[in-house]
C-alpha cells in the first residue's frame, strides 16, 4: 500500500456492473487531502498514457509560507534569502529581526521588495514583518512577461541609436530603471517557472507544458543579457565626449541586423516557422562573424585612442547581443520540435 508521496503501489482494475471500470483509492491519500464521498477529483490524461488524479479545489487550498529569522543569518544576506523564496514560489515570508536592529534589516526588505513584482508587506511590527505575494501564478502568462522584456530592451536600443544619430542625450537618463524591469521580470518568469514545475495544475492554467516552462525560462535569461549589454552601451553613449557613429559601417550596421532579427524571432514565439528562424540566426551569425573581423582588424591596425576605445566596446557589445539573440532562436526551435513530437507506444 501507498502511505505516502513517493510510495508506489500496484491495484487491479475491477469490473462492476457489467462495464463501469473502478480503481480503489490509497486511503492515506484520501486522509491526506481531506476528501469526502462525492467529492469531486479531477481526472488528467496525459500525453504519456498516464492518469493523473488531483482534488478539483487542492490548489485554492494550499498556501506556502517561509519564516526567516534575520539573526542567524550571515551578515547582509536578508535580501538573497527572500530572493531565494521568492524564487522558490512562496506565498507568505515571515521575517523576524532581533530587538533593535530592524531597522538595518528593513533597508534590505526594501530593496527586496523593489527587485520584485507582487510581493507587498502585510503586517508589520517592531520584530517582524510579513510579507505576502497578491499575484496569482495563473494570471500572468508567461508570454506577457517575455514580451514585456522585450520591449524594454528595444526600446533602449533605439533610444541609443537616436543619440548617437544626434538625439538629446536625456534619452537615455533612465536606463538603469529599464534595465532593473528587465531584471525584476526575469525574477518573475523563473518564480513562475519554478511554480509551474511544482504543480501541474499551474502549468495546465498557464497552458504551458512542463518542458516549455523550462524554455520559457531560457527565453527570459537571453533577453536579460541582451539589456545587460543594452545597458552598457548606454552608459558608454553617456559618458563619451563625442558619441558620431556612422550607421552604414561596422559595428553599427550590424546592430540594425540585430534588431530586425530579434523582432522576426518574438514573431515567432507564436507563429514557428522555421524558415523564418533559420533566416533571423543566419543574419546574426553573419553579423557576429564580421564584427568579429571587424574587432581584430581594428586592434591591429593603430594602437587605440578614447574615441577608438569607444567604437571597439560598442563593438563588443553589439556582438554579444547577436550572439544572445542566436540562443534566442535556438530555444524557439527547441520548443516548436518538442510541439511537434509524436510519442509511438510499442506493442513488444
Amino acid at each position: 500500500m501507498a502511505y505516502g508521496p513517493g510510495d508506489m503501489d500496484v491495484r487491479k482494475v475491477q469490473l462492476t456492473g457489467g462495464s463501469t471500470y473502478t480503481l480503489s483509492l490509497p486511503k492515506p491519500w484520501i486522509d491526506q487531502m481531506s476528501l469526502k464521498p462525492r467529492d469531486g477529483v479531477r481526472v488528467d490524461w496525459r500525453p504519456s498514457g498516464a492518469l493523473r488524479l488531483t482534488p478539483i479545489d487542492m490548489l485554492d487550498h494550499q498556501e506556502k509560507r517561509v519564516s526567516i529569522d534575520a539573526g542567524k543569518l550571515p551578515k547582509n544576506s536578508l535580501h538573497d534569502h527572500l530572493m531565494g523564496a521568492y524564487l522558490s514560489g512562496v506565498d507568505t515570508i515571515r521575517i523576524m529581526f532581533p530587538p533593535g536592529q530592524e531597522r538595518v534589516y528593513r533597508s534590505q526588505v526594501r530593496r527586496f521588495l523593489r527587485n520584485t513584482r507582487g510581493f507587498e508587506t502585510m503586517n508589520e511590527s517592531d520584530t517582524s514583518t510579513e510579507l505576502i505575494c497578491l499575484i496569482n501564478s495563473t494570471e500572468m502568462p508567461l508570454t506577457a512577461s517575455i514580451n514585456r522584456m522585450y520591449l524594454q530592451l528595444t526600446s533602449l536600443v533605439k533610444d541609443i541609436v537616436s543619440v548617437l544619430e544626434g538625439d538629446d542625450i536625456e534619452l537615455l537618463s533612465d536606463a538603469d530603471e529599464r534595465e532593473a524591469e528587465v531584471d525584476a521580470l526575469l525574477y518573475l518568469v523563473a518564480r513562475q517557472v519554478c511554480i509551474a514545475l511544482d504543480s501541474h495544475l499551474v502549468s495546465t492554467a498557464l497552458k504551458i507544458g512542463r518542458n516549455q516552462a523550462v524554455e520559457f525560462s531560457n527565453l527570459a535569461r537571453a533577453l536579460e543579457r541582451m539589456m545587460d549589454h543594452a545597458l552598457q552601451m548606454a552608459d558608454l553613449v553617456k559618458s563619451a565626449d563625442e558619441v558620431s557613429m556612422d550607421a552604414n559601417k561596422a559595428p553599427m550596421i550590424h546592430l540594425f541586423v540585430w534588431q530586425k532579427s530579434i523582432k522576426q524571432l518574438m514573431i515567432n514565439i507564436r507563429t514557428r516557422d522555421s524558415y523564418e528562424l533559420e533566416e533571423a540566426r543566419l543574419s546574426l551569425k553573419d553579423s557576429q562573424n564580421e564584427i568579429t573581423l571587424f574587432e581584430e582588424q581594428f586592434v591591429q591596425e593603430r594602437k587605440l585612442t578614447k574615441a577608438d576605445l569607444f567604437k571597439f566596446r560598442m563593438s563588443e557589445s553589439i556582438r554579444r547581443l547577436c550572439a544572445y539573440a542566436r540562443d534566442f532562436g535556438e530555444v524557439l526551435l527547441n520548443i516548436k520540435l518538442y510541439d511537434e513530437m509524436i510519442v509511438d507506444r510499442s506493442d513488444d
